[in-house]
């Protein structure tokens, strides 16, 4: 009897204990995201003084290339971080002022101008401004990669690979080890992407005055890489050590609302989903929050964010958002409009997943052997992605080609391994 006793009375204790020490944990937790997120909003300020601040300076100084320099770079960081694409369009603008102004030695200005290009898909306009800038200074590593991350976009992997040849040693670099790491992610070497992509993740979190945005980007990058892999824990670690930089990131969020719909987590799917939509109206975040709603059986509040999804791409820059085209075609809405765009589309842009896009347009229109045979284009570089290897099997399955349905099944189930 004293025994049970004895033993109740430590169970009691150690339960006690671990309460203490789990509340203590939750409270260091929501301390340290108070403190970030107080960080992270004190960078926004200060980002805002000073675009206040070189604003007023361009308007009084109507030659100056260097103050709309540092305009157009400003924007272009708060559209990073806020999703704004109407800071896209005047960093975009104030960059060919600036280089306008000044010809020469306005290189990181070019920079600039293209990384607002590719935001708003003009990846053909990217591509002859990274390709001046890696012709008049070809010894800068960061131009090469930039013009080779232009040439992944469009689908000209001869150039890429020319591009990434002369540049590889330069893994190290923060401006050069992503673009590396998405070579070769499409070229299916996940082993050399996923070590290149965790180094410089490391290096971005323990260097000093990089933007959070910026670290959170790594993250995000990580977190983007194990998702295709269909490695969802390990995405949602990368996707976790990010929020802790920069706790209301919404392209976290978005990823993080990803990771839980793979898992059928369906009430986190829509917290995270709708954290991230709250900060801005992303079709990506949109249509994993409908499509958690639908699992859930809750058929009303799917069909609401599925229409906010049909709104908010129709607002969005470029030829058109693929993941708002994909959600679309996997529920069979729209399925003519999209295969014309995913067609028009691959007119400038011919890469992985533009073939894949046209793949599941023509699957959906009915067309199989057509599809089949994109999907071929789609898989032709060795790229293992999980999405791929599933649209694939269903393309297979529909021709009647058991087979090959279940032998890219098991390729997409083996990605992670």
């Amino acid at each position: 009897m004293r025994r049970r006793i004895w033993k109740a009375a430590l169970v009691a204790v150690a339960v006690a204990a671990g309460g203490v020490w789990s509340a203590a944990r939750g409270a260091a937790a929501a301390e340290s995201v108070r403190v970030a997120s107080a960080e992270v909003a004190a960078e926004a300020v200060r980002r805002d003084r000073d675009i206040l601040f070189y604003e007023r300076r361009a308007g009084e100084d109507a030659r100056s290339a260097a103050d709309r320099a540092s305009l157009a770079a400003l924007y272009l960081q708060r559209s990073r971080a806020s999703g704004d694409f109407t800071d896209v369009a005047r960093a975009e603008s104030l960059a060919r002022e600036s280089i306008a102004l000044r010809a020469a030695r306005n290189a990181h200005t070019n920079v600039t101008l293209a990384a607002s290009l590719m935001a708003q898909h003009r990846f053909a306009d990217a591509r002859d401004v990274a390709a001046h800038l890696a012709s008049a200074e070809p010894d800068v590593p960061s131009y090469r990669a930039l013009l080779g991350e232009v040439e992944l976009e469009l689908g000209d992997y001869d150039a890429a690979r020319r591009s990434f040849a002369a540049v590889r040693s330069e893994r190290a670099s923060l401006s050069v080890a992503p673009r590396l790491a998405r070579w070769a992610e499409l070229r299916g070497d996940t082993a050399a992407a996923r070590r290149i992509l965790y180094r410089a993740m490391a290096a971005a979190d323990s260097a000093e005055r990089l933007p959070r945005e910026q670290v959170a980007w790594f993250h995000l990058r990580v977190g983007d890489f194990e998702l295709r892999r269909g490695r969802t824990r390990a995405a949602e670690w990368a996707l976790r050590g990010g929020l802790a930089v920069s706790p209301d990131d919404h392209r976290l969020l978005g990823a993080m609302a990803r990771a839980a719909l793979e898992r059928r987590d369906y009430a986190r799917a829509i917290d995270y989903g709708d954290r991230a939509i709250a900060a801005v109206l992303d079709p990506a975040a949109l249509g994993v929050v409908s499509d958690a709603y639908a699992a859930l059986g809750d058929g009303a509040k799917a069909a609401e964010y599925a229409r906010a999804l049909d709104v908010s791409a129709g607002q969005r820059p470029g030829e058109f958002h693929r993941a708002w085209a994909l959600w679309l075609l996997d529920h069979d809405r729209r399925v003519p409009e999209l295969l014309e765009r995913a067609r028009a589309e691959l007119r400038v842009r011919r890469d992985v997943y533009g073939f894949d896009l046209l793949a599941w347009a023509l699957h959906k229109s009915g067309r199989h052997e057509e599809a089949r045979a994109a999907m071929a284009r789609a898989l032709a570089l060795g790229t293992q992605d999980v999405s791929l290897f599933r649209h694939a099997a269903a393309v297979e399955r529909a021709l009647g080609r058991a087979v090959g349905g279940r032998a890219y099944e098991a390729r997409a189930a083996a990605v992670g391994d």
